[in-house]
């Protein structure tokens, strides 16, 4: 059984769009086309796309704060819509780092109300309280006793991941946790996520950060325009794309280009000097192109002044899958 399983998932907004000042006209627009996939316990998985693909509509869908307008999702074996209360039980969610605190309470009395709400047992929400203030370093910050509305954005952040731990839910829905946060903010929470993954809890994780997404995630979804157009780990996607991988040579001496044009090779040269070039050549294979291209560069009397390896990156990966769902 999964954790999260998403079954041709669909969503209609019907909106109206301005034409002059006093005039609209209907529009629907379909945030979600049939969207299916599966996250498991122990596992981080990234809905990764642009602003409005459909990410945030997801997160919504599934921790049950939206109905679908087709489709399945089940969380556990229940059924987001006719399984409500059970879904909500087994879920722990991070929208926004702002929203839903209340400004005059203090971090402490902040989660101490929700722990309320979720009629948890006095003595195991002070115990609770006490472990997630010291697990994302609350106490040492001042988030026990400072007022919600002084608190940094990153602290902000940290009593939000807090509050979606504090049922210790086994899935656990973050909607951009990192944004805009301070780097080392952003680093514990990048790093908790994976020991939470360790712990066997199952993460749906939305960003459109893709450093953040490669350091983070197990598998990928990249979602664009309501559509999934690729899945995967971060190293298979980079393989399922032709000639991404950039052998970068610096050389130095006379313009190589008519060399590399006689080998047929997917190339530019960029001068940096009088006699410096810099030869960037897309390929599948970059060690057999090395090996081909050295010796014969060193033959023609240049001077190799560095070398190096450049894989694609995530936001390559996105452009070419969604380019190829248009």
């Amino acid at each position: 059984m999964y954790a999260i399983e998403s079954i041709n998932l669909r969503k209609i907004y019907r909106t109206r769009k301005r034409r002059g000042l006093l005039r609209s006209k209907p529009e629907v627009v379909e945030a979600l086309r049939g969207v299916s996939f599966s996250v498991r316990h122990g596992e981080v998985v990234g809905l990764l796309g642009p602003n409005g693909a459909g990410k945030t509509t997801t997160i919504k869908i599934v921790s049950t704060l939206l109905l679908p307008d087709g489709g399945e999702v089940y969380v556990e074996g229940f059924n987001v819509v006719s399984e409500a209360t059970e879904v909500r039980k087994r879920i722990g969610l991070l929208l926004t780092v702002e929203r839903g605190f209340y400004g005059k309470l203090t971090g402490w009395e902040n989660l101490e109300y929700f722990g309320v709400l979720y009629d948890m047992n006095r003595r195991d929400l002070e115990a609770r309280l006490d472990y997630l203030f010291k697990l994302l370093e609350l106490d040492r910050l001042g988030g026990v006793d400072r007022l919600f509305e002084e608190f940094s954005l990153g602290m902000k952040a940290r009593l939000g991941l807090a509050r979606a731990l504090l049922k210790d839910p086994p899935i656990l829905l973050l909607d951009e946790p990192t944004l805009g946060l301070d780097p080392p903010s952003a680093v514990k929470i990048r790093s908790l996520v994976r020991d939470l993954a360790k712990e066997g809890k199952a993460i749906l994780y939305t960003t459109h950060n893709m450093f953040e997404a490669e350091m983070v995630c197990d598998r990928i979804l990249f979602i664009d325009r309501g559509l999934i157009v690729a899945e995967g780990s971060p190293s298979d996607l980079k393989d399922r794309i032709p000639k991404l991988r950039s052998l970068k040579i610096t050389v130095k001496g006379d313009d190589p280009s008519p060399i590399l044009s006689d080998r047929s090779l997917e190339h530019r040269v960029n001068r940096v000097d009088t006699d410096l070039f810099e030869l960037d050549i897309k390929t599948n294979d970059p060690i057999e192109a090395l090996n081909s291209i050295l010796p014969l560069l060193t033959v023609r009397g240049y001077r190799i002044i560095s070398f190096k390896i450049e894989e694609p990156s995530l936001e390559d990966v996105f452009l070419y899958f969604s380019r190829r769902a248009c």
